[in-house]
């Protein structure tokens, strides 16, 4: 009886202890999509993105230009078309056709390509963003003692009540104004939580 309640006690004493630790630590969460689109880096970013996306839509714009002169050409041909001269203009509107159906299966695999450079470019750019929000986050967690910060930001995050809001002190640490809220991200514009990287094709239309 004696070692069983001794058992016991001891039992108690060590769920009393991990109870204790647990108690002590701390949680706290962050949006990093606001954070992210505050900072200084992640504008110039998107900047470098939209830049280089509107480059590849006027390349595909000029594509679609020069298929659709050659379209009204096929068409016009067309209305030309008598019994008299259908065999010379059947022969000419195959040829146009056959120059339509190439320039459009060019024109899809420059689509093709841009969306893969796209992507690319957008981790290129935004990568060293995420990882330098990432390491501030992480920096003020150490600083402050947190066991665990959440990110409200993700979709995984499905509830959270309590804890400590660090995002002003992450804001700080970037060098952003605690009390700064961001605009609307752009169209191409990643908002991520640091260390994911969305891929959007651009729009050529």
């Amino acid at each position: 009886m004696k070692h069983l309640l001794k058992s016991i006690l001891v039992a108690a004493g060590l769920f009393l202890t991990v109870g204790a630790v647990h108690a002590q630590q701390k949680i706290g969460h962050v949006n990093s999509q606001e954070i992210l689109l505050l900072m200084p880096e992640y504008k110039t970013a998107n900047q470098a993105l939209e830049t280089f996306v509107g480059t590849k839509r006027t390349e595909i714009q000029q594509m679609d230009t020069e298929r659709q002169k050659k379209i009204k050409e096929f068409l016009d041909k067309q209305k030309t078309r008598s019994e008299a001269n259908k065999d010379a203009v059947d022969k000419e509107l195959q040829t146009l056709n056959t120059d339509i159906q190439q320039m459009e299966g060019r024109m899809q695999e420059v689509q093709q390509k841009a969306e893969q450079e796209v992507a690319a470019k957008r981790e290129e750019v935004f990568q060293p963003v995420f990882e330098k929000a990432e390491q501030a986050i992480h920096a003020v967690a150490k600083e402050k003692g947190y066991a665990y910060v959440l990110d409200i930001a993700q979709q995984s995050v499905l509830y959270f009540d309590g804890g400590d809001d660090i995002s002003a002190a992450v804001k700080t640490k970037l060098g952003i104004d605690p009390n700064a809220k961001p605009v609307a991200p752009a169209q191409n514009a990643p908002t991520a939580a640091p260390g994911t990287t969305p891929t959007t094709p651009p729009a050529t239309k």
